[in-house]
């Protein structure tokens, strides 16, 4: 799948709860004015990502717009990420109206850099 391609298939996608549960319970987290990322190695050769935004937030057009712009960063610079982790994303509102360009440049920064440890790979499944 070339980089700029218009999709966003479901192998990069955090679909179940157990999964989001997981990256919050055994993962990393990082935060900026924008989010909060938690991140955990999958064990896979690509990086998935889930975006959770709270309803304390504002309606559904506003969380819809949020999530809508975090995956868009994602999906565009998927190519540049490290491999083989789960991402969760947990915006605030300031995500919403803040400048893309400074949205793309917090959001990458917060992502994980390099591909987990070897030693972090073999980890349980539950």
């Amino acid at each position: 799948m070339n980089p700029g391609s218009g999709a966003f298939p479901k192998k990069f996608r955090l679909l179940r709860q157990v999964e989001f549960r997981l990256v919050y319970e055994e993962g990393q987290r990082r935060s900026a004015s924008v989010c909060t990322v938690f991140f955990r190695p999958n064990g896979r050769a690509e990086t998935r990502l889930g975006v959770t935004v709270s309803a304390r937030l504002g309606g559904a057009v506003l969380r819809n717009r949020i999530k809508r712009r975090v995956r868009e960063i994602f999906r565009l610079n998927r190519w540049m990420l490290a491999e083989g982790w789960d991402i969760v994303v947990n915006p605030r509102k300031k995500a919403a109206t803040i400048a893309y360009p400074v949205l793309k440049e917090q959001l990458l920064r917060l992502f994980p850099r390099q591909a987990p440890s070897a030693s972090s790979r073999g980890y349980p499944t539950r």
